[in-house]
């Protein structure tokens, strides 16, 4: 990430709106800082709160000027696409049920869009989304951010490179515990399927897990026999999601997702064997990948490690045995967009090692997965196509 891909094709940085990730968000705090680790964009507009007035003041503390303070999302997107000075990129961060409508309009009016998951509530919103993607040309870039981490871009680089073979087996969990308490949760709208989407497990963390495994893998879930529900008395909303999964190429596959486990912080885990090995990887401990190669003894990779492909080091910005994490898995997805959009809007190619952050595609197949779980759910367990 030496290099600023930006500056050499368009002689500045990309000018960057912001819209929503306003006080007391994480995400928000997490998009503004991703944005600025690696110099490629600059913060020139921002719709941070639905409250007017709380928008223009929170604006107005992180530094945008007063006038580029917006009191909703819309308008800072009508306003920009008329000044000659105005943004090129949007960055959305709002409750699930507006990507939809915020990312349409940036589209409309030229503008790359970064969102975060989930990319919409809806499979008819996410088809149109993903159409209107492709018919523009625009960059859309989807924050899964775990395929950020040099690890996880190790482990794919592996995958293509045939070190595992044929793929044969995929075993994810997404395991957290900050809805293990009976009571709603500290955002209310995750509570109203409506704003949250039909299953607020599987859009909240079920679309990371779905997303890791076909980022590393490169297949697809062609059917899945899930369960999806709650398991915290009282509650409405889904706090739980297990499947059994069929994948693309006829390997076979589990995936766990629950919010509700007492105790635990942030568990996503993966393992991928092959007819040649086997890769693990936990994101709670993201400097490390085991790589248990059949009939050789276990290796570990590390960041700008012994065998580091170019992929992972593409995602690293220090030397071997520094420590990296989830701000720089964050970033990284902000500047492959960021050489992306200089690459298009300069008429220049992308540099392939650029093109791997997660996209419209990419988020059409996490709505479709949900979709699918959901109603196998409704169906007992049912095999379900994708």
């Amino acid at each position: 990430m030496s290099d600023n891909t930006v500056f050499k094709l368009l002689g500045r940085r990309l000018r960057l709106a912001v819209i929503g990730g306003g006080p007391g968000s994480f995400i928000g705090a997490m998009h503004r800082q991703a944005a600025r680790l690696d110099d490629r964009y600059e913060l020139v507009a921002a719709a941070l709160s639905s409250d007017p007035e709380r928008s223009r003041i929170t604006g107005q503390g992180i530094g945008v000027a007063q006038d580029r303070c917006y009191p909703s999302g819309q308008d800072l997107i009508d306003a920009e696409a008329q000044r000659p000075d105005g943004a090129e990129v949007v960055a959305i961060m709002t409750p699930n049920d507006s990507h939809y409508q915020f990312a349409m309009q940036a589209l409309e009016r030229g503008l790359d869009v970064i969102c975060d998951k989930p990319m919409t509530n809806t499979l008819p919103e996410a088809e149109a989304l993903h159409a209107r993607v492709q018919a523009t040309g625009l960059v859309f870039c989807l924050t899964h951010n775990y395929t950020g981490y040099p690890m996880v871009r190790q482990a794919k680089a592996m995958v293509m490179g045939g070190q595992l073979g044929e793929i044969r087996l995929v075993q994810v969990e997404y395991v957290q515990g900050g809805r293990a308490k009976s009571g709603p949760g500290r955002k209310a709208w995750k509570e109203d399927p409506a704003r949250g989407g039909p299953s607020l497990v599987l859009g909240d963390i079920g679309t990371h897990a779905h997303n890791l495994l076909r980022f590393i893998t490169g297949l697809e879930v062609a059917q899945v026999a899930a369960e999806v529900g709650s398991i915290v008395p009282d509650r409405i909303t889904h706090d739980y999601a297990g499947a059994m999964l069929r994948m693309s190429n006829g390997a076979r596959g589990s995936f766990w997702v629950t919010q509700a486990a007492a105790g635990v912080e942030n568990g996503l885990r993966i393992r991928v064997s092959g007819s040649l090995g086997s890769l693990e990887w936990h994101q709670e401990h993201p400097q490390v990948l085991q790589f248990k190669p059949l009939d050789a003894p276990a290796q570990v990779r590390t960041p700008n490690g012994p065998g580091t492909l170019p992929l992972s080091a593409r995602a690293s910005r220090i030397v071997a045995g520094h420590p990296e994490g989830f701000h720089e898995a964050f970033a990284n997805l902000y500047t492959d967009a960021a050489d992306a959009i200089a690459a298009r809007r300069s008429g220049q190619t992308a540099d392939p090692l650029s093109l791997h952050f997660p996209n419209a595609t990419d988020g059409l197949q996490g709505i479709r997965f949900v979709a699918a779980a959901v109603a196998s759910s409704h169906q007992q367990g049912a095999w379900t196509s994708l």
